[in-house]
């Protein structure tokens, strides 16, 4: 232990590095070491099956769409991944299912997204890549036909296989620099610390899945983080609209999340051609389903109006605010139950 109580030293040693095209941008340039002493699967030990080198940027969303898919080890799941937030998100009861579930979340994004998947890719799913513009695509195996037909859709598509059994991610440090030092901390492994419902009206047990489902994604998004999901059949969730990256949390929610749940809404609403309703009713009966959850407490009673506005009834937060007791007096205003799990997940 160091002197004065303080940390040990930390010592950090690594093999040779990979040189990469370049970094970030093309003036920097870049080097990939990769650590020998890793446990579990990761994008750095994952086998380029096909497709042009991994750049920078590739690894760098690789590595956020495996640590986002990792939530949902054991089902059928699948991230998309653009600029390291994730636009789509969804399980299902198959693989190729989920996927079409995630890029609904949102099909503009996904143009030129990293997708990572929790179980061996078969041909269904494989071909559900035909006209969508991928840049990688991660996943434990590939079934042998959908292996040749991922090869033959392109030149340019690069396909990972990791290299040790995907599960749920384990406890241990991230490192990050910073200029002149390295911030190290615990690996954000947990989903919750608690469950406990402050509002007048209390929270639906069938909800509390869909609710976990929101946390896992929402988790995995930059802050300030907004996650609207849905459960879109029995038992299979869908990320419907996320907010990311805002300095403010309204803007998260109120000019982000919701208006992106909104657009896939009308685009659903022409694709199952709902003429026995209004597009209206159809908005307002999925949005009414839908639980919005956040990646930290809301610090004022103008988020819960935002919410209320877009027709939400169910949402998902830490807790812990000094306002707490006006954000849960707007939601007995309004109806809304509201879930604490004593746990935030800001992601910088």
């Amino acid at each position: 232990e160091a002197a004065g109580g303080g940390a040990p030293p930390l010592i950090i040693a690594l093999g040779d590095g990979e040189k990469l095209r370049y970094g970030e941008n093309p003036h920097q340039e870049a080097v990939f070491y990769r650590d020998p002493a890793a446990r579990e699967a990761d994008i750095a030990h994952a086998s380029v099956l096909h497709g042009k080198e991994m750049s920078y940027n590739n690894y760098l969303d690789g590595d956020a769409a495996l640590e986002a898919v990792r939530e949902l080890a054991g089902e059928p799941g699948v991230a998309i991944i653009k600029h390291s937030n994730p636009c789509g998100f969804a399980t299902g009861a198959t693989l190729a299912e989920a996927f079409e579930a995630a890029w609904a979340g949102d099909p503009v994004s996904a143009f030129g997204s990293v997708i990572a998947v929790t179980a061996k890719v078969d041909l269904a799913t494989a071909q559900l890549t035909a006209n969508r513009f991928i840049e990688v695509l991660i996943a434990p195996d590939y079934e042998a036909d959908a292996l040749e037909y991922l090869r033959a859709k392109s030149k340019q598509l690069r396909l990972l296989k990791l290299h040790l059994p995907l599960a749920a991610g384990r406890s241990g440090r991230t490192l990050r620099q910073v200029n002149g030092g390295l911030l190290v901390q615990d690996r954000d492994v947990q989903v919750s610390a608690q469950w406990m419902t402050p509002t007048e009206t209390q929270f639906p047990e069938d909800k509390k899945a869909l609710a976990e489902f929101g946390i896992k994604v929402c988790k995995h998004v930059k802050s300030n983080a907004i996650a609207i999901v849905r459960e879109y059949a029995p038992g299979r969730f869908m990320l419907l609209g996320m907010g990311a990256g805002q300095p403010n949390r309204v803007d998260s929610l109120g000019k982000l999340a919701v208006p992106r749940a909104e657009d896939n809404i009308a685009r659903l609403f022409e694709q199952q051609k709902k003429y026995g309703t209004s597009a209206k009713a159809f908005r307002d009966q999925i949005m009414g389903e839908c639980v919005l959850v956040s990646d930290a407490f809301f610090p004022f009673a103008d988020n819960i109006e935002h919410t209320a506005a877009a027709g939400i009834h169910f949402i998902v937060q830490p807790g812990g605010s000094k306002k707490d007791e006006e954000v849960v007096a707007a939601c007995d205003q309004y109806g809304i139950a509201m879930a604490f799990t004593g746990m935030r997940h800001f992601r910088h």
